[in-house]
């Protein structure tokens, strides 16, 4: 779409398709350029896409505005394995609703400000979870702290 556009997003494999705005929020929808993934059983290269679920993770505010990447979730199928694995990208994990560079930046915050602080600031919304917003940038400030432990990382709490 926008050469501009994808070299702010600053996401490898990733093309911006198109977005909308609103007064306060952007959605920006992603296309994956790559053809196929290597199957996570078998290691052979599929590019057969069996289905493919977008989804909306949150990222990085920009210019004051909240921004919503529309992720195409694809599942690709191996023949050979008869399973389905879903593509992985290095900058959203399994089942993750915020991109890593964003709950970096949660937990970064967390160290400055209170959970709820942090949780007001971002106005999190945790729609379709019976979990309050402060509860998810907790599970957040947790999670990352642990992969920067198991990783040798410093943590400064």
């Amino acid at each position: 779409m926008d050469f501009y556009l994808d070299t702010l997003l600053n996401l490898p494999n990733v093309i911006a398709d198109s977005y909308s705005s609103t007064l306060d929020t952007v959605v920006v929808k992603l296309q994956l350029v790559n053809a196929g993934i290597n199957c996570t059983n078998c290691n052979k290269y599929i590019c057969h896409v069996h289905q493919t679920r977008p989804i909306l993770v949150k990222d990085l505010s920009i210019f004051g505005q909240t921004v919503y990447l529309k992720v195409p979730r694809r599942q690709f199928y191996c023949a050979a394995c008869k399973i389905s694995p879903t593509e992985p990208l290095s900058w959203l994990n399994k089942k993750q609703r915020q991109t890593n560079r964003y709950q970096e930046y949660i937990y970064e915050r967390v160290k400055e400000l209170t959970v709820k602080q942090v949780s007001e600031n971002e106005k999190m919304s945790v729609a379709g979870y019976p979990r309050r917003s402060e509860d998810a940038v907790q599970d957040i400030f947790h999670k990352v702290a642990s992969s920067k432990k198991k990783a040798g990382g410093i943590l400064n709490d």
